[in-house]
């Protein structure tokens, strides 16, 4: 809360508002009601009731948690303007309507909902929905590194375990694409020769898998510091056992997740670790072998994993819920997400009409605002069922046009 330059009225109220806001705000998840109203215009009750039900949310977030903000103006010791903002940062689960009454042309109905405090990310309603995300493979820059160890396998048994790693994580939905290269240049990757840092395979991984985001990734350096230390004479044995050889081993990779509606970086980094191969001779016999695990070099390993796991998350949590549209009847739109990502009966996702060029074929899809939106009414695992004011002839929305949460 900020109070700056106040008089005494004002820091009174901003005070009271203070202790009143710490009284009401809870620790934990609580069921609540709210109340909306909303007018209802030429006769149309599915507008006003769904307006009246926003409204309700709005109220359910207010009790639950509310940030005011106040800043007064002082010109001579003068009071000559006060301004107060409040603002909620919750989060409502299973919203149903428990009460609607209709007076003349006005709407009013209760909401209740689980309530919980709502992510900071700026997506808003998006940061609690479940993305699905591709992991292709991460192939190797230079292959010959790998030979000692036997870790050719690590272009797919690396996104293998980052695959599991975020599943384990729960936030997003995760498709298998392991065995799938996204670059034909890996020493350039990901920049293709025309320059404009998207792919075009990623849209078609993207598409085939009904994913929203592809990660992928190139391993950039798996190499021992001292190739000379790893002889097989006596001398080199007698080295690595006394510790007067380096043998220490690098590992670089870089990580890359691509928007798959338009092929564009939505993150790039690069992560590196470096440890000592202290693997005895035949012991471990893979990247995922039970001696490369237990190396300290496997353990750098996994931690790099981990951090990898940890910016994908955070890379999509603050980016928009998007799904494509696979079937509009009418004002019904069925849409290729469902249960499992997150969505519910009652959910409001907004359409966006999904336009190519004829002079660009090859282009980036533009998405247009339609003006209109969908509502669930019937939410299966994979995909979902809803309804428009409008129908979608009268608007020209599609099949393959967007929907999207905010």
């Amino acid at each position: 809360m900020a109070c700056s330059r106040l008089s005494v009225a004002p820091l009174a109220r901003c005070f009271g508002l203070l202790a009143l806001l710490v009284l009401s705000v809870p620790a934990s998840g609580v069921e609540l009601e709210g109340v909306g109203h909303a007018t209802i215009h030429h006769g149309d009750v599915e507008t006003a009731r769904a307006q009246a039900r926003q409204s309700a949310l709005r109220d359910l977030a207010l009790q639950y948690e509310a940030q005011v903000s106040t800043r007064d103006t002082l010109e001579n010791g003068v009071l000559t303007e006060s301004r107060m903002q409040v603002a909620a940062n919750a989060r409502a689960h299973n919203a149903r309507i428990v009460d609607e009454v209709r007076r003349g042309n006005l709407m009013r109905v209760v909401v209740r909902a689980d309530m919980s405090r709502g992510n900071s990310c700026a997506a808003g309603d998006a940061a609690g929905l479940k993305k699905r995300v591709a992991v292709t493979g991460f192939p190797l820059l230079f292959p010959e590194q790998a030979r000692l160890g036997q870790l050719q396998d690590a272009g797919e048994m690396l996104p293998q375990q980052l695959q599991a790693n975020l599943r384990n994580g729960n936030r997003v939905q995760v498709f298998n694409a392991s065995a799938t290269s996204m670059f034909g240049d890996l020493a350039n990757a990901p920049t293709e020769p025309r320059g404009d840092n998207r792919l075009n395979n990623v849209l078609e991984v993207a598409r085939e898998l009904g994913v929203q985001f592809v990660v992928t990734g190139v391993i950039r350096d798996i190499g021992v510091a001292d190739p000379a230390a790893w002889g097989t004479s006596v001398l080199n044995r007698m080295q690595r056992t006394l510790g007067a050889a380096d043998q220490s081993r690098r590992f670089v990779v870089d990580l890359m997740v691509f928007d798959g509606f338009s092929g564009s970086p939505v993150y790039q980094e690069q992560f590196q670790a470096s440890a000592d191969w202290d693997v005895a001779a035949g012991a471990a016999d893979g990247f995922a072998s039970a001696g490369f695990q237990q190396s300290s070099f496997g353990q750098a390993v996994s931690q790099v994993l981990s951090d990898m796991t940890g910016a994908v998350i955070a890379a999509v949590a603050c980016q928009p819920f998007m799904t494509r549209i696979v079937r509009v009847d009418g004002n019904r739109v069925t849409l290729d997400s469902g249960a499992t990502a997150g969505l519910r009966p009652g959910d409001e996702l907004h359409i966006y009409r999904s336009t190519r060029y004829f002079d660009a074929p090859g282009s980036t899809p533009e998405l247009r605002d339609a003006g209109v939106s969908v509502t669930l009414n019937n939410v299966h695992p994979d995909f979902s069922n809803g309804r428009m004011m409008t129908p979608g002839g009268q608007v020209n929305i599609q099949r393959d046009d967007i929907a999207i949460v905010w």
